[in-house]
């Protein structure tokens, strides 16, 4: 008993910061609809900058303070982004707010190597709290005490804040009705700069709280924002006490789960989270959000390549067949990772511009592909040529399952539906050791005898890419795909008309997955070996980024965004020690500055050309006109 209960109460303690940064994250996106993945950077730097501010004032009042003026300052730079960037993006799609503040997240991480250098920092105790107190005749750490009392503490000022406060109840209206809020006359950018800045301020101080307890490491970030993302689906999004009472429950399974379920402890809370995304997607106490933005739609008619776009692509094709003639071995090794991406970035290219359906999680259907194709070779003995086929198919049979929950769910709700299931897909392949081999993953994947060379195992990506894009463009433009955008344009039209929306959409997801594990497969025969990072989230993410970077409202934009998002991180890796932050910065000025993507840009800016060049001569061919006529 005295175990279980000590368990109870670290779970509790874990609970107050998790909490504090879930809450922030909860209240920026209820006001703001911004899907916030920098959140997670704000909490690592906040604990940068609390480490930096404990080791020079050691008192306990100046540990306090530490934490409180390093929350502050992250604050102030939080509302300064919200100020340059945010403000611009209000109105853009979820996704590029989220390829916006991933970048904004690639940014800060180096900047935090840059600044306090890469190796773990290990901070101050807190003066005064640094013992234990004795609980059922066991020691319990009294900071962790401390942070049991604070959580609702801060639930109850942020209750008061809230419901007693004239800005309170700005923000619960603007919460509700936005645009009421505005005709009311409430100046919505200041309110907007004020949560913002307030959701920050909660983010950066969790951070600081747990320098007493943990390392200060810059893989803070991605491992935080997956549990907050987690609290804030189960509690509803925008819902404070639902992220108060879903922190609990997260942070009691975390514990308890590793005493009771060692073996699948990772898996409990994103199984907790599908599970309430089926039954009740809005969460605890959220309520159902309003329509996403469009931004879809493509902007011209989508139409087959014609005469010369297929000649132009002919002659591309032929250029990249005699590439080994120029290329070295790195250099196509390098070119068929870049293959893959295409075919990866293209099938989720399919299901987003096409079909509409966002997805948080594409890299499960990657990875599933991956780890079908090795374990056919390590427990069948499966040959290449077999596997690479084998890979797609278990991506595929296991999205028949999934797929099915997904589309029954839409707009934010089946996004992060994706990415609950690919977190389950995620912790089984982390944890079951004995079939995937945790962390250590598979290796000795290698091609058959006659693929095995770098040029023929590039010319068997790129023929395998050619057939996989050119089967999706023909899809596109078939009357299933007639049908998707259909769905996707207006759902309740199409729907009039007979199509059944959760079959073709169904369809689709499972489509999209089988190109996404044939992917999957040649990545573990290019690498040799597979890990459990290739379900993470970064690879998701990735994936969104070579997308939403070629254009999400074209039907090619994939493939450019593939190349040249795979390429400059392969040559910035390679070539400076800041490729995250030059990516980043890259990645938030063309989403400011070129929303549209890269083909979509061009698309606009030959469109307009065409069009002047069609009126030109008929204005020149019109009369001039006579002295005293009207203009």
């Amino acid at each position: 008993m005295d175990l279980y209960l000590l368990q109870f109460l670290t779970g509790l303690s874990n609970a107050a910061s998790l909490f504090l940064v879930a809450s922030g994250l909860s209240l920026i996106f209820g006001v703001t609809r911004i899907v916030n993945f920098a959140h997670g950077a704000f909490y690592m730097l906040g604990a940068y900058l609390a480490y930096s501010l404990t080791t020079r004032w050691e008192s306990a009042f100046g540990f306090w303070a530490a934490l409180l003026v390093s929350a502050a300052i992250v604050a102030a730079c939080g509302a300064l982004l919200e100020i340059l960037l945010l403000r611009r993006i209000y109105r853009a799609p979820e996704l590029l707010q989220l390829l916006a503040t991933f970048g904004v997240t690639l940014v800060v991480e180096d900047g935090v190597r840059l600044i306090w250098g890469p190796e773990d920092l290990v901070g101050p105790r807190a003066p005064g709290l640094s013992g234990a107190v004795q609980i059922l005749g066991r020691p319990f750490p009294a900071y962790d005490l401390v942070l049991i009392a604070l959580g609702p503490a801060v639930l109850g000022m942020l209750w008061l804040l809230l419901h007693r406060s004239r800005w309170g109840i700005l923000v619960r209206a603007a919460t509700q009705d936005r645009d009421m809020v505005s005709a009311l006359g409430v100046n919505q950018k200041w309110l907007f700069t004020g949560v913002f800045a307030l959701g920050v301020f909660l983010a950066a101080f969790g951070g600081g709280l747990q320098i007493p307890r943990d390392a200060v490491t810059h893989f803070m970030d991605l491992s935080v924002i997956t549990e907050v993302f987690v609290v804030v689906v189960i509690g509803g999004l925008g819902s404070i006490g639902g992220a108060f009472l879903a922190a609990i429950v997260v942070s009691e399974l975390n514990a308890f789960g590793i005493l009771v379920f060692p073996g699948i402890s990772l898996v409990l809370m994103f199984v907790v989270m599908a599970v309430v995304l089926v039954l009740r997607p809005w969460g605890f106490f959220g309520k159902p959000l309003p329509a996403s933005r469009a931004g879809y739609a493509a902007r011209t008619t989508w139409r087959p390549l014609g005469p010369r776009s297929r000649a132009t692509t002919v002659v591309l094709i032929l250029g990249a067949v005699l590439l080994p003639l120029v290329l070295g071995n790195y250099g196509l090794g390098v070119a068929s990772e870049v293959l893959i991406a295409v075919i990866f970035a293209t099938s989720l290219q399919f299901m987003m511009s096409v079909g509409g359906l966002d997805s948080f999680g594409h890299a499960a259907s990657l990875g599933l592909g991956a780890y079908g194709a090795a374990l056919s070779v390590q427990w069948f003995g499966a040959p290449m040529e077999l596997a690479v086929l084998i890979g797609p198919l278990v991506a595929a049979a296991i999205s028949l399952v999934s797929g099915w929950f997904c589309v029954r769910l839409s707009n934010i709700y089946f996004a992060m539906l994706t990415l609950a299931f690919a977190q389950i897909f995620w912790s089984i392949a982390y944890q079951w050791v004995d079939v995937t081999g945790g962390d250590n993953g598979i290796v000795g994947v290698w091609p058959s005898e006659w693929a095995s060379g770098p040029k023929a195992f590039y010319w068997l990506t790129l023929a395998v890419a050619v057939l996989s894009v050119g089967c999706i463009r023909y899809l596109t433009f078939a009357p299933f795909g007639h049908a998707l955008r259909a769905l996707r344009d207006s759902p309740q039209r199409a729907a009039a008309t007979g199509i059944p929306r959760r079959t073709v959409q169904h369809t689709a997801f499972v489509v999209s997955a089988f190109f996404a594990g044939l992917a999957g497969s040649l990545l573990a025969f290019q690498k040799g070996s597979i890990f459990p990072e290739v379900l993470g989230i970064p690879m998701s993410i990735d994936g969104l980024v070579m997308v939403l970077l070629g254009g999400f409202g074209t039907v090619s934009g994939g493939i450019v965004g593939a190349i040249v998002y795979k390429t400059a991180s392969i040559w910035l890796m390679s070539n400076t020690d800041l490729s995250r932050m030059i990516l980043g910065g890259l990645i938030i000025l063309l989403v400011v500055a070129f929303p549209e993507g890269i083909v979509g840009t061009l698309g606009r800016i030959l469109g307009t050309r065409k069009r002047r060049l069609q009126i030109l001569p008929q204005t020149l061919s019109q009369p001039a006109a006579k002295m005293g006529d009207a203009p």
